[in-house]
Order: C-alpha cells, then sequence, then structure tokens
C-alpha cells in the first residue's frame, strides 16, 4: 500500500515539474505578448487558425495561445493567470483532470484549454455544476474569447430549439451537464436531421467534475412521456403498504437504497386485491406499484430528497441542495409520493430515451475536468473514464485551519456544542457557516439557533430566491448562516472588512456527508487563495450518516463508547470509526454506479444501433426512400417463413394459414391462395414467395409517389422505430428491475441481463421490420389503388 501512495505522489510530482517547464515557456512569450495592440492581439486568433490548417497541432502552438488568452484576460478582466492556474489549464488540456484547490481559480484556468481546442472549430463544451455557474461564467469568461474573436453560447433549460442550435454553433458553449446529455437524447428523438441541435461531441472541460461524473451518476438520465395508466392504483396501494413493517413485510437495504418484499408483505398484497400470485406476469402492473409504493414510504424522505412546494412534489438535488425544476422521479416513483404526501397525483411516465452520465461523457473525443476534490475518486476516473488526476500545488500556502472533529452520543450534545462554538465567534465577531446535509436537518438548527438567541440566515431549496443576497453578506462581521449544500461547490464567500484580522471564515459541518469529497468541498469555502480560516465537523452517532451503515456494527461499537460530562466520545477513537463508516458508504455507492454502468452499457450499445437506424432512414433522399422499404419487406418475409416453416417441425404440421394470413400484409395482393402453399417444403413456399416479392418491386418502382407521400412513408418508419423502442425501454426496465433474483439462482446476473436484453433486441429488430412492412404497405395502399394485373394508378382526389 505505502508503494502504492509513494507511486501516486512521484507520478504527481514528476507531471508537476513537466507543467511548470511549460509554464515557464508560457512566460517567455509575456513580452512579445504584452506589446500587441487590442487588434494585433485579436488577429493572433486568425493566425493560429492558418497554422492549424497548414497542419500544425495544437501542441504546437499551446504556449503561444496561453499567453496570448494571459494577456487578453489582463486586458478584459484585470486578472492574470498565475503561473499554477497555467499548469492547470496545460494538465486539462492533455486530457487530464486538474485537481486546484477551491479558491485557486479554476474558471479562469478553463479558459487556457478551451481557448485552445476552440480553434480548431470543432465546438468545446464547458460543463458547470449549475445553471447559475454556466450563466456567471459565460458572462464573465465569455468577455475574453469574444475580446478574441471567439463566439460563445449558453445552454440552460427552457430555451427554444432554435436557441439550442445558436449555443452549440458557438466555439465554446456553457451548461450543465444534465441538459447537454438531454440534448444529445432529443436529438435522438426527432423527424429531421435539421432539427438536431448538437454538433459531433469533440472537446468537453468539467467544472467540478467529480460531482458531475461520480456524485451524479447513480442516477441515469431520462426522458419519459405520459402513460396515462394505474394512477388511480397508487392511493390504494399507499393505505396498504403504510402499515407494512421492516423485517416483517419488507426488507431494505440502507447503503443501496434497495428494498425487497417478503413473502408476508406479498401475500398481504395478494389478499388485498384477491389474487393468487403476485410475481405472475398479468400482475407486473401491479408489482410495479407495491415497489414504488414501498420506496416512496420506507426510502424517500420529505425534506431530505424532496420538497412539497404550492401543492407540488419537487426533487431536491442531494449534491447541491437545489430544488431540480421540471424534474420528476421516473418509473411511477413521483405518483407514490405523491399518494403518501396526500397531494394531486400526476401522470406516470413512460421512459422514451436514457442514458447514463458516465456513457453520455464517454462519446466526447477528449475529455478533461477540475475540481478541488477529486484525489479520493482517483482509481474511479481512470477505471471507468481514463483520466487522470494531477494535483495542481497552490499559488499561496494555505493558512486554514482543519481542526479534529468532535463526534457527540445524541443529535442534542450536538446541538449544544455547535450554538457553544458560534456564539464563542460571534463574540470575536468572525463569520460562520454551518453546513448541513439536507433541508430538513437546516430548518431543525434553524429553529435550535432562534431558540437560543443566535440571529442568523438560512439558505435550502426553500430560500433559494434569496440566495445572492445571503451569500453577499455571509463573509461579513458577526455573520451566521446556516446552509444545505447549496453553499458548497463553486460558492465563493467573499471576507468582509476587518475579517482576516479575526480570523477569517469559521465552518462547522454538522454531519459527515455520504463522500468525504463533499466535505472537503464545504471546508474549501473557507481559506481561500491564502487567507485566513477554520473548519470542524461537529456530528453525533444520531445523524443520518450512521443509519446508512450495518446496523448491528453500530450497535456493537456503541456499546463500547465512553463519553465525558458534554455527551462527547472520548473512546474509541471516534474519528477512526466515522472514516470506516464514510468509506464503506462511499464503496457502496461505488458499487451502485458500477451495477447502473454494467447494465446501462448493454442499453446504451443498444440505443446507438437504434439511433444509427433512424439517422439512416431521416438522411434518405426521395427516391431512395422505397428502396429502404423494401429491405424492411425482405426480412419480414424472411422471419416470417423461418418462423411459420421450422426446420424441425414436420411441415404438415405447419400453421400455414398463420403464414398467409402474414404474408399478405407485406403485398398490395398476394397472389397465391392457401391452398398453393399446403403440402409443399420450405424452400417451394419461399420459391413462390420470392416470385411474388418480383413482382412487388416492379409495382413499387412505378408508384408515382410525391414528395409529400415519401416524407410520409419516412415518417411512418421512424415512428415505428420509436413506438418499438420505447416499447423495449420500459421492457429492459422490468429486467433490470427483477436482476436480484437471478443471483439466487446461482447466476451471474450481469451476463443473465445481457443475454435476456440481447434477446428482446433481436425481438425488437424482428417488431420494426414487421411494424414498418406493415403500417407502409397499409399506408401506400390507402393512396394508391391497385388493379387485378397488378398495375398502379394514383388515386383520384
Amino acid at each position: 500500500m505505502l508503494t502504492k501512495v509513494k507511486q501516486l505522489f512521484d507520478e504527481s510530482a514528476r507531471d508537476v515539474q513537466r507543467l511548470a517547464k511549460l509554464a515557464a515557456q508560457i512566460n517567455e512569450w509575456e513580452p512579445t505578448i504584452s506589446s500587441l495592440s487590442d487588434e494585433q492581439l485579436r488577429q493572433k486568433t486568425v493566425a493560429f487558425k492558418e497554422r492549424l490548417e497548414r497542419g500544425e497541432t495544437l501542441d504546437d502552438i499551446k504556449t503561444e495561445a496561453f499567453a496570448v488568452v494571459r494577456e487578453a484576460a489582463r486586458r478584459v478582466l484585470g486578472l492574470r493567470h498565475y503561473d499554477v492556474q497555467l499548469m492547470g489549464g496545460l494538465a486539462m488540456h492533455e486530457g487530464n483532470i486538474a485537481e486546484m484547490q477551491t479558491g485557486e481559480g479554476k474558471t479562469l484556468a478553463a479558459t487556457l484549454p478551451s481557448y485552445l481546442h476552440a480553434l480548431l472549430g470543432k465546438g468545446v463544451h464547458i460543463i458547470t455544476a449549475n445553471e447559475y455557474l454556466a450563466r456567471r461564467d459565460c458572462e464573465q469568461m465569455g468577455r475574453v474569447f469574444r475580446f478574441l474573436g471567439l463566439t460563445v453560447g449558453l445552454n440552460v433549460s427552457q430555451m427554444t430549439a432554435s436557441e439550442k442550435k445558436e449555443a452549440y454553433a458557438a466555439d465554446i458553449t456553457y451548461g450543465t451537464g444534465t441538459e447537454f446529455g438531454f440534448d444529445y437524447l432529443r436529438d435522438n428523438m426527432v423527424y429531421r436531421l435539421e432539427d438536431k441541435v448538437q454538433r459531433p461531441l469533440y472537446y468537453a472541460i468539467i467544472d467540478e467534475i467529480d460531482s458531475i461524473l461520480i456524485d451524479e451518476a447513480r442516477t441515469p438520465l431520462i426522458i419519459a412521456n405520459k402513460s396515462g395508466i394505474g394512477a388511480e392504483l397508487f392511493p390504494i396501494m399507499a393505505r396498504i403498504v403504510r402499515t407494512f413493517e421492516e423485517g416483517k413485510e419488507y426488507e431494505r437495504s440502507p447503503e443501496t437504497k434497495q428494498i425487497f418484499l417478503t413473502e408476508e408483505g406479498a401475500q398481504k398484497i395478494e389478499r388485498a386485491f384477491g389474487i393468487d400470485n403476485l410475481y405472475d406476469w398479468e400482475h407486473h402492473v401491479l408489482l410495479h406499484h407495491a415497489m414504488q409504493s414501498l420506496r416512496a414510504w420506507f426510502i424517500m424522505r420529505r425534506d431530505v430528497d424532496y420538497i412539497v412546494k404550492n401543492g407540488k412534489v419537487m426533487i431536491v438535488d442531494p449534491f447541491t441542495g437545489r430544488v431540480m425544476e421540471g424534474r420528476s422521479f421516473s418509473d411511477g416513483l413521483h405518483q407514490a409520493i405523491e399518494a403518501k404526501e396526500g397531494v394531486e397525483i400526476t401522470e406516470e411516465n413512460d421512459i422514451q430515451a436514457t442514458i447514463t452520465i458516465q456513457n453520455y461523457f464517454r462519446m466526447y473525443e477528449k475529455l478533461a475536468g477540475m475540481t478541488g476534490s477529486a484525489t479520493p475518486s482517483k482509481e474511479e476516473f481512470w477505471q471507468t473514464y481514463r483520466l487522470r488526476v494531477i494535483t495542481i500545488p497552490t499559488n499561496r500556502p494555505s493558512r486554514r485551519t482543519d481542526w479534529d472533529d468532535l463526534v457527540y452520543q445524541t443529535y442534542e450534545a450536538k446541538v449544544r456544542k455547535i450554538i457553544d462554538e458560534v456564539k464563542k465567534m460571534n463574540a470575536i465577531g468572525r463569520p460562520v457557516l454551518i453546513g448541513t446535509t439536507s433541508v430538513a436537518q437546516s430548518e431543525r438548527l434553524s429553529a435550535a439557533f432562534s431558540k437560543a438567541g443566535i440571529p442568523h440566515h438560512l439558505l435550502n431549496a426553500k430560500t433559494e430566491e434569496e440566495e445572492a443576497r445571503i451569500i453577499a453578506t455571509a463573509g461579513q462581521k458577526g455573520q451566521v448562516m446556516i446552509a444545505t449544500n447549496m453553499a458548497g461547490r463553486g460558492t465563493d464567500i467573499l471576507l468582509g472588512e476587518g475579517v482576516k484580522e479575526l480570523g477569517g471564515l469559521h465552518i462547522i459541518g454538522t454531519e459527515r456527508h455520504e463522500s468525504h469529497r463533499i466535505d472537503m468541498q464545504l471546508r474549501g469555502r473557507a481559506g481561500r487563495q491564502g487567507d485566513p480560516g477554520s473548519s470542524q465537523f461537529i456530528i453525533s452517532l444520531d445523524d443520518d450518516l450512521f443509519r446508512l451503515y450495518d446496523q448491528d456494527e453500530l450497535k456493537k461499537w456503541k456499546s463500547k463508547v465512553e463519553t465525558d460530562e458534554t455527551g462527547r466520545i472520548v473512546s474509541p477513537d471516534p474519528i477512526k470509526f466515522v472514516q470506516k463508516v464514510q468509506t464503506t458508504i462511499e464503496n457502496a455507492h461505488y458499487s451502485a454506479r458500477l451495477h447502473l454502468l454494467k447494465l446501462d452499457t448493454v442499453i446504451d450499445q443498444q440505443s446507438k444501433v437504434i439511433y444509427h437506424m433512424r439517422d439512416r432512414v431521416l438522411a434518405l433522399k426521395q427516391a431512395e426512400v422505397l428502396s429502404e422499404l423494401l429491405r424492411h419487406i425482405q426480412r419480414y418475409i424472411t422471419q416470417t417463413i423461418d418462423r411459420y416453416c421450422p426446420e424441425d417441425v414436420l411441415f404438415e404440421e405447419w400453421d400455414i394459414e398463420g403464414l398467409h394470413n402474414e404474408l399478405r400484409r407485406a403485398f398490395f395482393q398476394f397472389a397465391y391462395p392457401i391452398e398453393d402453399l399446403r403440402h409443399k417444403q420450405k424452400e417451394e413456399i419461399a420459391q413462390l414467395v420470392w416470385d411474388e416479392y418480383k413482382s412487388l418491386e416492379a409495382a413499387l418502382a412505378d408508384l408515382p409517389c410525391d414528395e409529400e407521400q415519401t416524407m410520409r412513408l419516412k415518417h411512418v418508419m421512424v415512428e415505428t422505430i420509436d413506438a418499438h423502442w420505447i416499447r423495449h425501454l420500459n421492457q429492459l426496465n422490468v429486467l433490470k428491475e427483477g436482476i436480484h433474483l437471478r443471483s439466487y439462482g446461482q447466476e451471474d446476473p450481469y451476463r443473465a441481463f445481457e443475454m435476456d436484453a440481447y434477446r428482446e433486441f433481436v425481438a425488437l429488430q424482428q417488431a420494426i421490420d414487421a411494424g414498418i412492412c406493415t403500417t407502409a404497405m397499409n399506408y401506400l395502399k390507402s393512396q394508391f389503388v391497385i388493379d387485378d394485373e397488378a398495375a398502379v394508378a394514383a388515386n383520384e382526389p
């Protein structure tokens, strides 16, 4: 283990030395570049593009290009990149993660590689943690790019398709990761290629990369449509499951948030609905409602996972603490929560398109990122994304003091200590930021502060409108702010006059987060750019973190606990135990991400085949549409003959009537009566059908299709692909739900899912061929009159 750690440090040290040499080369350009006029500096962009067209590479021009951006930022923003920011920019240019401590100016560092890659004209995407930061960075950093002659776009929710298209056409586009992912999904649902908004994915820089690629990676992106079925079942199911007890009617795994019905629980539901077996396929809708109702009641928590505002259930992002506008829990979970909370039940959604964050960002030709907390997930970044983490030194030595955790046995003892600490800091005049993990915890602590007579501000998903005002005053003398993770990543708390001399901002963490990286981010709000500051976590064994840990292990450890007179745990070593709990939960989340990735990779591979099929149809010219239709008809005929004439069954036993009925769908008029197909071998039947197919081919070639009819045929094909794909996605979702049952039968659940998904996909492709053949032929029959000699004439209007 020590060798591995030493190797990581040696590797990072070598990288830093190499990048420092390149930074020195950039500095050598400074006298030349700074002597240029504004117009000459702008012309450098044109010159760089010409050099690239002549065959030079980005590496050939990078030191000079970085010097140009540095000078532009100095003139436009009054900010000159420090050497460590140059090093961070170089690390990102190479396709790595630059680990730069909070307050070190990552946003400014990102202007360097984004400008360099934008010179190729393929589009650069800068991904931020939320829309507020996307707007802010687009406005501020965009001034540098515009000064240098590049175009800048902003991609956020609620934009029209034409606005998005314009944003993506820009040289550099700012936005959130989920919005880019949703645009990719929406692009694969359009009915005209020109309606797509994204260009091919080239280069992305992800700010707070660990939050976006790791924390948010447990939840796939899903586009859904109203299904309109079963909403009335949720209130009934809510009345049944609300009485269930853990260990009796259900079992759950808090680490992975999975929940299972016991036999007793299943029997209660069977009795309530008067059925014999809840697990029969005919009752799969009922089982689905039961499982989602269980999740709603016993996994999802109000004011933690969601809030209820104005009679609506609204999702709270667990990593940013913000309300996720316009988003709903998928697959009926949202409706189950609405039934639990007694609000109006909206319609359930059917999945139309889905992708994980991991698979979306792995499609970029080149990926890079920056964060202050990548090291704990170094291995996962490499395994999943092939991204290396390079730790960049700070510009000035850190002056923040991080005190050891104080761990209390009870919540009440913890709160008493927090109130004492805040009063102490208040007496000195130091501002204090108190970090909580949920809306519920922030409100509970706020009530305790009010009772203790401590004036304070509260920032959570319910007070989001006041965010700018609260943050603006948070660093002033004597200020106290209680906040959820909204005051975490990307939040810059500026110190008021005289605060540095008092010791700077003090951070109190009231709970350890499920990831050590988020704790690092909270600490990072203090002591930015060499400012003084301090941080400490004051926690208790009643905190949510410990609910996710093995309860038997926790009980065993609690039995050994000794406390002082204030309730603080003095032995066994509480800090070591907290680290063990946090590591266990982080590992469980890593397993959950791996689980999702393994399953979604199968779906992702299939979606690429379907999306390619859609694009091929959409790209067809008028003269090519009928040829494409014939390809589907050929496959349909082959599949139909194979299905009705299996070689392992005697031909006397074949369902010739069924074969005849299905073949008729593929023709204007199928010339052969049933009797002509009876008592023949498969080859003879095939010969008759293919002879008839030649007549169909000739008839289709003679069709006087106009442009409108051809476009309608294209639409028929794409609509058929979409309808079957949506059904297939929802079927795969059912398979995913039951995957844990496969391991009980001594099967590898992932291998089993892969095989099942493959079989379903083969059936999907056959269903698409059959659907296109039947629907297109029905459409053509409605548009044209076919006479007995198979001559074709256009219908008279």
